[in-house]
């Protein structure tokens, strides 16, 4: 995505403290040997879903080839990075019980001696008085090595927007909330620095999930939901996907993508649209709504461009019954994002959402969105639907938008049920 969408929108700086990397001067590395420590979680500490064990390590004599991480008594794992390094650890298909986390470093001639720390796993689970409704925000920016192509903070920061307005105005629980982003650490400089902080750790209001958008941690989280939301008839299902998509950019007709499937880049690893169909598939939630904002996504939502479907070899099966599913651009065109605000058309659709401004805007021609003359059209609810329809009626009128029009956003739209007139009713989260 090109990242030169401005918004004139003020952003308070996020300021956190770097890690230092020092080890306390009473421990004595004379003796050769490397030192490691853990620092998160804590002694004693509860923790459940995904959770982002991570410490320092140095050695006075040697440089330290690698760090590595033992739970209970598995086998060792190599962890990431030297000092700070870090290991996410997917909790979901364990028990709830007590686990000893043990760390050590080698330097080539000597190993460490072995840290740890005891944890209590505790995954809580969806009763039938809660709400049943689930929310996965899913952004990976910035894993180029090459600054040009990163795409900042500004898909967390958008996500933690998102994640506010669910909590608060929707009324998804928080234990039902999954912020995927990067590889769990936020960086300093807008996201073009070094790793500052893990998400776990930052300051943040809700008890969310927050993990790495690697390729395991998204695939073992739609898992879990799908298994969780599985259990309840009434289950709500909300899936936001952000970051670079694959095509071809010199190609100004299809992208390259006529005979091709949609991809989104994870953190390590790309998702293609038939695959992400493939781990939906057993999804039985009848109120879902499934937005992908990355260039050429449109196979995501079973679309090419203008609102004509994808040829039938190529086509993703993620539109169901009872599914709403977005493409932020269609499958023939790139999309654009913010630094510091994310993807503008999630932005605008979110806009839409949480400020009331989509009321009453429709379809029009070719789903290009208009705001209907009818009085009856405003309910004071914004739908799904709704708020498409405004976010792409801002892109076209709007001429502080119109570098951004040619994207085309495409929507599948499936919910109650798929065809022209059972399709009418409209989805609105939260109820």
């Amino acid at each position: 995505m090109n990242n030169h969408f401005i918004v004139g929108v003020i952003l308070v700086s996020i300021v956190v403290p770097l890690f230092s990397g020092c080890i306390d001067e009473s421990i004595d590395e004379s003796n050769g040997k490397p030192v490691v420590s853990i620092l998160y979680p804590h002694d004693g500490a509860d923790v459940f879903h995904l959770v982002m064990i991570h410490g320092i390590c140095s050695d006075v004599n040697h440089d330290i080839k690698r760090v590595e991480l033992q739970i209970d008594n598995d086998e060792w794992r190599e962890v990431d990075g030297i000092s700070p390094w870090s290991y996410e650890w997917d909790t979901f298909q364990f028990t709830d019980g007590n686990y000893t986390i043990q760390v050590r470093a080698w330097d080539g001639v000597h190993y460490s001696d072995m840290q740890s720390v005891s944890v209590f796993v505790h995954n809580p689970e969806t009763v039938e008085s809660d709400e049943h409704r689930w929310a996965v925000f899913i952004a990976a920016s910035n894993f180029p090595k090459d600054n040009e192509s990163k795409l900042g903070n500004g898909g967390l920061y958008l996500a933690e927007d998102m994640v506010a307005h669910f909590v608060e105005e929707l009324h998804y629980p928080t234990s039902n909330i999954f912020l995927l982003f990067d590889d769990g650490w936020i960086r300093d400089d807008n996201g073009y620095g070094q790793r500052i902080k893990t998400l776990q750790e930052r300051a943040h209001e809700y008890n969310i999930t927050y993990g790495g958008a690697t390729k395991d941690s998204v695939l073992s989280t739609l898992r879990y939901v799908i298994k969780q939301s599985n259990r309840y008839r009434d289950s709500e299902v909300f899936l936001w996907i952000f970051n670079h998509g694959y095509g071809d950019l010199n190609n100004s007709l299809t992208g390259g993508k006529l005979f091709s499937s949609s991809w989104v880049f994870l953190w390590d690893d790309a998702l293609r649209d038939s695959e992400l169909g493939d781990i939906l598939g057993s999804l039985k939630s009848t109120k879902t709504c499934i937005i992908v904002d990355a260039c050429f996504c449109g196979g995501f939502a079973d679309k090419t461009i203008l609102d004509l479907p994808t040829l039938f070899l190529f086509r993703s099966d993620i539109p169901q019954i009872g599914r709403i599913v977005i493409s932020g651009t269609s499958k023939f065109r790139k999309g654009y994002a913010s630094t510091l605000q994310g993807p503008v058309f999630s932005y605008l659709w979110f806009e839409g959402l949480q400020s009331g401004k989509a009321d009453g805007y429709k379809a029009g021609f070719r789903d290009r969105g208009r705001l209907s003359i009818l009085p009856l059209s405003k309910d004071e609810k914004v739908s799904v639907e709704e708020a498409f329809y405004y976010a792409h009626y801002q892109l076209r009128t709007d001429m502080g938008l119109r570098e951004f029009r040619s994207m085309q956003p495409q929507m599948n739209d499936r919910y109650p049920y798929p065809g022209l007139f059972l399709s009418r009713r409209e989805m609105v989260l939260g109820e």
